[in-house]
């Protein structure tokens, strides 16, 4: 009995430490060509060259390993073989990059930039994302996506921006992950070489430039994403898909999606007008995965309008987002009762563990209020997965935590990720402008009835 207990025990836990299942995925063409654009006006330190690890294995990337357009790729060490798989280059100057003594890792292949985020589960925290860090194509800059970089072909650690200096990419078993390191000792499966150069002493990394201020960390999905077709399904939530944007100040103990991978990193977005909404078909078993309803959840209203100071309905239409009911815009129209102008107001539960703060929450969607600065302005409230991993898988984010401090029926709409901001009636869409909380205009009230 013994032997057989023991043996049981073993496989257990081997079962429990394999690495997550890679899955072929089937792209779709549109949407990959819109996520990975090659910047052709980069200056590159290199190109389309092999990148090895201390033992002499290749990085290497399988573009269906990844979200449909290809997002969210493993980044593999196995034997170097030469293919186009295992081709990159090391981007010092571009339109994603714009920071001394800092490279982007570039697929050359898919064009997808190396990307930390720390917000993922442990063990899927180092993929290839979209360079820029919105799932869509849209980004500019990330700091998920800068790693220090002085020029030469090695060894050097992998130092990504956003973990101030603290975290390494290192090899482990047969994928790249993350370590706690001191960049400047770096040793072993936390060094890798460029080209054929050989292992050596690290160059100690440049010191990083002060991450941009207290912008969220995570890529957001984008406009174009194609659903399956189906109708919308209730009840639950959706695939994998990009994250929104969001800092995840507060503990967000997440797990890994497909789209979410927002680039876990500051992000800098270009200023647009916001799109014209849409009619998106949505994937059912998505939208069931990525927007549950909390049914643990403290509510201080439940299924109430929320009015602008003119006496206005906060409104969502749930196809005008994405696939999964991620994205939507939250538009102001005239009162009529209907289920797109219904809100939670969430004080404490799953999403929410910050006392004096509460989520706005679609009865109709169940997605959470969304503020991400790094979007285009005109298009940076929005309706997003609570949790902030368009998969559903997110924790709490602090993009979706607006001040609340007691049972009121009048308040402004402050998110707590950017402090001197309110929500407002921007001519019929929910917009951002600055503010002083303590003591908003009249334009800046919102009343929950």
């Amino acid at each position: 009995m013994l032997p057989a207990t023991l043996f049981a025990l073993l496989s257990a836990g081997v079962s429990i430490a394999a690495p997550i299942k890679r899955t072929f995925t089937n792209l779709d063409p549109a949407a990959t060509a819109e996520a990975q654009v090659r910047d052709n006006t980069a200056t590159r330190a290199f190109t389309a060259v092999p990148i090895k690890t201390s033992t002499g294995l290749c990085l290497s990337v399988d573009p269906n390993s990844g979200d449909f357009r290809e997002n969210l790729t493993p980044v593999a060490t196995v034997e170097c073989n030469g293919s186009a798989n295992q081709t990159w280059d090391v981007i010092t100057a571009g339109v994603h990059q714009n920071t001394p003594g800092q490279a982007l890792i570039v697929s050359a292949l898919t064009q997808a930039c190396l990307n930390f985020d720390p917000r993922r589960a442990a063990g899927n925290q180092v993929l290839l994302f979209s360079c820029g860090g919105r799932a869509d194509g849209g980004g500019v800059v990330a700091n998920s996506q800068q790693f220090a970089f002085s020029g030469g072909a090695g060894a050097f650690p992998l130092v990504p921006l956003n973990s101030n200096n603290a975290t390494c990419i290192t090899a482990t078993g047969s994928v790249l992950d993350q370590t706690a390191c001191n960049a400047a000792t770096a040793s072993g499966n936390e060094l890798f070489t460029i080209g054929g150069a050989a292992a050596a002493a690290p160059a100690a990394p440049a010191a990083p430039a002060a991450p941009a201020a207290a912008a969220p960390a995570t890529a957001s999905p984008a406009k174009s994403a194609k659903g399956k077709g189906g109708k919308k399904g209730k009840g639950g939530k959706a695939t994998a898909a990009a994250p929104p944007a969001a800092t995840t100040a507060v503990a967000a103990t997440t797990t890994a999606a497909v789209e979410t991978a927002t680039a876990a990193g500051t992000v800098t977005t270009t200023a647009a007008a916001p799109p014209a909404l849409k009619s998106v078909t949505l994937d059912a078993a998505a939208v069931a995965e990525s927007q549950v309803r909390d049914n643990t959840a403290t509510r201080a209203f439940s299924g109430a309008a929320i009015k602008t100071s003119d006496g206005q309905c906060l409104s969502v239409n749930a196809n005008s987002g994405d696939f999964r009911e991620n994205l939507i815009p939250v538009e102001i129209a005239a009162c009529d009762g209907s289920a797109g102008q219904q809100w939670d107001v969430i004080t404490a539960g799953v999403h929410n563990d910050q006392p004096g703060n509460a989520l706005f929450v679609s009865t109709l969607t169940q997605g959470c209020l969304n503020f991400d600065p790094r979007r285009a302005v005109g298009n940076q409230v929005i309706l997003f997965s609570c949790g902030g991993r368009a998969d559903g898988g997110g924790s709490v984010t602090n993009s979706q935590l607006f001040t609340f401090p007691t049972k009121t029926s009048t308040t402004p709409l402050a998110p707590i990720n950017q402090a001197g901001t309110c929500l407002f009636n921007n001519n019929g869409a929910l917009d951002q402008q600055g503010c002083t909380v303590s003591s908003p205009s009249a334009g800046q009230l919102f009343t929950i009835a």
